[in-house]
């Protein structure tokens, strides 16, 4: 880690306000208990290095204090945080959070098939539970490749799973090998459909077929990235039910998508979550996706 990089973490804990260094900090029973997860978020500021191939790069900081801020006002308890795409293989500023609230948060990471096996157990033992493949914009690697074997054998050693982000018409060629070697699998962004297509896209159905496996999940979120110009809540409607039909409640996870980067004029947090009320009206139904499924996956205690 760069001198730069530890200033910057530095930094971004004195940011924290009272009330939020608190709340995170809390180990008393009412403050921790489990009642909301939100499997999706991203945390970032300006100044950290950026990956030598990027989509987009933020001109703007998602803090952990703007981000707590959003939690507390929407009664969300607890946390997965995902590595941007923008910050490659250098997980440091994400971990150092899950470091330091260890009760509140757990990780995805994003990491080369090249990754040591000690650098691998140091992400466990801090709160990584998954890794990332986020394939927007590249290339599909061929996931039956020795490097990939071999990366996803000692993932799935740790108990981790695979998280997926593309669009759907890719998943079959995705999700196949996967299954294949044994790992577990959770799909972003209701698996991206064209937004030609909606939940009539082939891919889309292809999703749906996975549910029979039993190692599949799918994070309702960010219905935004799957239309054009606008928040996705009614496609999400469309989507979701179509989802609880064929995977039930308790393979379903929702995420904000916090700070919804380059939609963040369509949707804000809590946006997002009251588009949970409309996508799952039935409110036994919404607290098994919002909380039950998500403590699971995401092996919180």
């Amino acid at each position: 880690m760069t001198n730069s990089l530890y200033s910057t973490l530095a930094d971004e804990a004195d940011t924290l306000s009272h009330t939020n260094a608190q709340w995170l900090e809390s180990t008393e029973p009412k403050d921790t208990a489990i009642e909301a997860i939100d499997s999706h978020a991203h945390v970032f500021v300006r100044g950290l290095p950026l990956a030598a191939h990027r989509r987009h790069a933020p001109d703007y900081d998602a803090s952990l204090d703007a981000y707590a801020d959003h939690l507390r006002a929407n009664g969300v308890t607890h946390a997965v945080l995902v590595q941007p795409s923008f910050l490659g293989t250098d997980n440091s500023f994400f971990l150092d959070v899950l470091q330091r609230y260890p009760g509140r948060f757990r990780g995805i990471a994003v990491i080369d098939p090249s990754i040591g096996d000690n650098e691998l157990k140091r992400l466990a033992r801090h709160g990584v539970v998954g890794m990332r493949l986020n394939l927007i914009g590249l290339t599909v690697p061929d996931l039956r490749e020795p490097q990939w074997r071999d990366l996803f054998r000692r993932v799935n050693a740790l108990g981790w799973h695979i998280e997926i982000h593309r669009d759907a018409v890719d998943l079959p060629m995705i999700i196949a090998p996967l299954l294949e070697q044994g790992c577990t699998v959770v799909i972003d962004h209701f698996g991206r459909p064209d937004p030609a297509y909606g939940a009539d896209d082939p891919g889309f159905r292809y999703l749906l077929t996975t549910a029979k496996t039993g190692r599949v999940w799918v994070k309702l979120s960010a219905a935004y990235r799957s239309v054009r110009g606008e928040s996705g809540t009614a496609l999400g409607q469309a989507l979701a039910a179509a989802l609880l039909d064929s995977f039930g409640a308790a393979r379903l996870v929702w995420g904000s998508d916090w700070p919804h980067t380059q939609h963040q004029s369509l949707i804000d947090y809590d946006g997002a979550r009251d588009a949970l009320d409309r996508w799952i009206p039935d409110a036994a139904l919404r607290t098994i996706v919002l909380r039950d499924s998500a403590r699971t996956l995401f092996r919180f205690a």
